[in-house]
């Protein structure tokens, strides 16, 4: 993911929590409890007294938070200039809802079918009959809660709107204020400094504490944002600015809003459980490819119980030295073994602590 930041002034650069993009998380985490199995206690404690008709009603379009996160629940990214911040409680922040133009909202919440002009110029799907019948058509696939829903929308945006208001107003009354009361005060903490680092270090400091995954190319106000996502997408701050959202139910969702004519906003978790440098997607590439290979399996199999030199791997093998240590070379290239040294002999082992986590570093890296 690249945002192009070319002409951003730092001034324009903003640390906020969201209290709406994180009720929009909060519902993602009821719907996937299997991507936040550190989040398994609070979505017991939830569920557990969740009103039932409350809970009928999630399921009639969690696709706007289960499989994508709806750009809904972001409003303060589409109002016009291009500066508006996150409202400083729910009912701001679904005020700025109700401020998005009618195209702006059905355009936003028919993003659950993928349909084209996302992240480009385009006419919405309520003023081109062609996109309207996609649309139709991609939701029909989807299955009929969601063609029931696309319909809905398309008919009735105002209708949506109001249903959609009401939706997370109960959920903030059922479950959702209290565990805001909880989790404000440690985000507030996280964006004044962030907000610090920004002022005194400069973008590329704040955004390294933001996620090892993001990085500056180029110097501030001339360059490009990269998040290393398996996405690839574009957007630009152009004349407007760029917004970091910190979320507390989040991990390991690392989320940019890329949306043609809206601010970027980039949604990240913050948590002291987060690794120090999560390896990047080139190098989950790596050593699932050196893990692959059945002579290098095998490999494994003597190097996960103890050291050995390139002689010995040889002649329990029986391959040329040459030949292993080329598979050693691909093993250490990604990471997976340590070396140290005997006299004129060189031991390898393998990693294990490592490779214990291929499994969990490749689950974040898909759900990042």
């Amino acid at each position: 993911m690249r945002i192009d930041i070319t002409g951003l002034r730092r001034e324009r650069v903003a640390v906020v929590p969201s209290p709406l993009a994180e009720l929009g998380m909060a519902l993602h985490v009821l719907a996937e409890p299997g991507h936040h199995p550190g989040r398994q206690g609070w979505v017991t404690g939830v569920t557990a007294r969740l009103d039932a008709h409350l809970a009928d009603r999630m399921c009639e379009a969690d696709f706007l938070w289960r499989t994508t996160f709806s750009d809904l629940f972001m409003p303060f990214a589409g109002i016009p200039g291009r500066e508006a911040l996150p409202g400083e409680t729910l009912a701001d922040d679904l005020d700025l809802l109700d401020k998005l133009t009618e195209q702006q909202f059905a355009d936003a919440g028919m993003e659950f079918v993928c349909t084209p002009g996302y992240d480009s110029q385009a006419r919405g799907v309520l003023s081109d009959p062609d996109r309207r019948g996609l649309a139709l058509e991609l939701a029909a696939a989807r299955g009929p809660r969601q063609l029931r829903f696309a319909r809905r929308l398309l008919a009735d945006p105002p209708g949506v709107r109001a249903w959609l208001r009401q939706f997370l107003e109960d959920c903030d009354e059922a479950f959702f204020a209290e565990t805001w009361s909880r989790l404000h005060h440690s985000l507030a903490a996280d964006a004044r400094h962030k907000t610090e680092l920004l002022r005194r270090k400069g973008l590329a400091e704040a955004l390294a504490a933001v996620s090892p995954s993001i990085t500056l190319d180029g110097v501030e106000g001339a360059g490009r944002i990269t998040v290393d996502k398996l996405v690839e997408s574009r957007t630009a701050t152009a004349d407007g600015g760029l917004l970091l959202i910190p979320t507390s139910l989040g991990r390991p969702h690392l989320t940019v809003l890329h949306r043609y004519g809206w601010q970027p906003v980039i949604q990240y978790p913050v948590s002291a459980a987060e690794p120090a440098a999560p390896p990047s997607v080139e190098q989950l590439a790596l050593r699932m490819t050196a893990l692959s290979h059945p002579v290098r399996m095998r490999l494994c199999r003597n190097l996960a119980r103890s050291a050995y030199t390139t002689g010995e791997l040889a002649q329990m093998h029986g391959m040329t030295p040459p030949e292993i240590s080329r598979h050693l070379a691909v093993l250490k290239k990604a990471g997976l073994l340590t070396t140290r040294r005997r006299g004129r002999y060189v031991l390898h082992q393998l990693d294990v602590a490592v490779v214990a986590r291929v499994g969990s570093d490749f689950l974040e890296g898909v759900l990042r």
